[in-house]
């Protein structure tokens, strides 16, 4: 009997999985997954997310091999790979089909139209569904039929169309019979610079489960309930943490949406403030895949913000080395800095202050900052944090003016208020009065191994203000 491949990408579950769900549907279905190693290096990706999702599809395997679900693994060394090893693999297995999930960033839509295209070439029957997203990039287009380029009124718009069958969480498949084909040997390589602690970041759907459970679970009086209010306190665990698990699909924003309506009255946009606070957070996610689609050149190094491409910003390696490596002498951005180098992750309100105090107060290419980011994040994931990157640097989607410039000490008073977080990523300053770790003044130095601020916030803002001001409108 023909077979049908189910190329696994940036959805490892098999649970509300749109390509596994209409595969199975039509008979017995193998799993691939192509191990695109050089191409996920060109595209910054790091030893965290690469181990990270290398334990995800070992996950996967697993849960797949309990339905009697072959899961084949090959290596690939770039996207222009693929159609040629999915057709080979298409002849050895005699499969009739090819079904998978779409991606939204350039490399990976012109990657999976040359497989469609070689598909069919070859006569194959290919399917590429929509999955990780509500709408479709084109769908949600504004009065005058352009992609939306700001958020709350895409926000709007998703939530006046979204429907229930858009949010209909799938069965997973049922146990097929068994195929006289064993999986592939996993293909796990060893990354000895990864920083990521496999226990706090186990992979796999159990894992993304037991993650929203902990959000959700005993609610009104859980996390999510608190969420609107405690999400910006770094030192507090106030956030879901399911980035990661969103990132690589090992939880669906179906199973997360339906887990809030579960507890909220069968609403997205009304009733408990901390679940809707959440709720707008996934809503952000896919609108900066809508963004990736729709103004494609944010996917080639360019600003959204044709404009701002002509600032002169600085090059100054010393001071970008400063905010890697967390001593940038303002306490608040060097512990960030520092957790992320340390764990793989960042809180995300420490992401705006790390992300604005580089591209504003440094004035350094955004870019660089984002390449950083991507190298180290376990949840690294293109359109999320270029369009993060983007905003910070007023070059992206934010509808605020350019003068949205974080003070690194206010940000620090105001949500590590005993600096605790502080205390924990510079234990130079842990001995310092709580109140005085935020900006300590120089004689408190004198004695501690931790450097002056590099820059003066006020001579900072100014310089950005200026570089901002001189730029033209028309530009670009």
């Amino acid at each position: 009997m023909p077979v049908t491949l189910v190329w696994f990408r940036s959805d490892l579950r098999i649970h509300d999985n749109t390509a596994l769900y209409h595969a199975a549907r039509r008979g017995p279905v193998i799993g691939v997954f192509l191990h695109a190693e050089q191409q996920w290096r060109e595209h910054g990706h790091g030893d965290n997310k690469l181990d990270f999702l290398c334990r995800g599809v070992e996950a996967l395997g697993e849960a797949l091999a309990e339905r009697n679900i072959p899961l084949i693994q090959r290596q690939v060394p770039r996207f222009d790979d693929a159609p040629q090893a999915l057709m080979a693999l298409a002849e050895e297995l005699g499969a009739d089909a090819l079904y998978f999930n779409r991606e939204y960033p350039l490399d990976e839509v012109r990657r999976d139209q040359a497989v469609l295209a070689q598909a069919e070439h070859n006569g194959l029957e290919a399917r590429a569904l929509r999955d990780a997203v509500a709408f479709s990039p084109g769908e949600l287009l504004t009065g005058k039929g352009d992609y939306y380029g700001v958020f709350t009124p895409f926000a709007k718009a998703w939530h006046k169309a979204i429907s229930a069958e858009r949010l209909e969480v799938l069965d997973p498949p049922e146990r097929q019979a068994p195929l006289e084909l064993s999986s592939s040997a996993s293909q796990r390589p060893d990354y000895p610079n990864k920083s990521v602690d496999g226990r706090h970041w186990p992979a796999g759907e159990e894992a993304a489960s037991d993650r929203l459970s902990r959000f959700l679970r005993g609610f009104p009086d859980s996390p999510a309930k608190r969420y609107r209010e405690q999400r910006d306190f770094p030192a507090r665990r106030g956030t879901s943490e399911l980035s990661p698990y969103l990132a690589l699909g090992m939880i669906s924003w179906r199973q997360c949406m339906q887990a809030v309506m579960a507890i909220n009255d069968g609403s997205l946009s009304d009733g408990d403030a901390g679940l809707t606070a959440w709720v707008s957070e996934l809503v952000w996610r896919e609108f900066y895949q809508h963004v990736a689609t729709g103004f494609p050149r944010v996917c080639r190094y360019r600003a959204f913000q044709r404009h701002t491409e002509a600032l002169d910003w600085r090059d100054a390696p010393e001071d970008l080395a400063a905010w890697c490596e967390g001593r940038t002498g303002y306490p608040l951005v060097d512990a960030a800095m520092r957790q992320l180098v340390a764990t793989g992750w960042m809180h995300n309100r420490l992401r705006m202050v790390t992300a604005m105090f580089l591209s504003k107060h440094l004035l350094i290419d955004w870019r660089r900052g984002e390449r950083f980011f991507l190298e180290h994040l376990v949840d690294g994931e293109f359109a999320a944090n270029n369009g993060g990157w983007q905003w910070a640097a007023s070059t992206g989607t934010d509808a605020a003016p350019y003068f949205r410039i974080f003070n690194p000490t206010t940000q620090s008073e105001r949500f590590d208020p005993e600096g605790e977080f502080i205390a924990r990523w510079v234990p130079e300053l842990a001995s310092l009065a709580p109140k005085k770790r935020h900006a300590p003044t120089r004689d408190l130095l004198t004695d501690l191994d931790y450097p002056a601020p590099i820059v003066d916030h006020r001579a900072a803002r100014e310089r950005a203000l200026d570089a901002f001001k001189s730029l033209s409108k028309d530009a670009g």
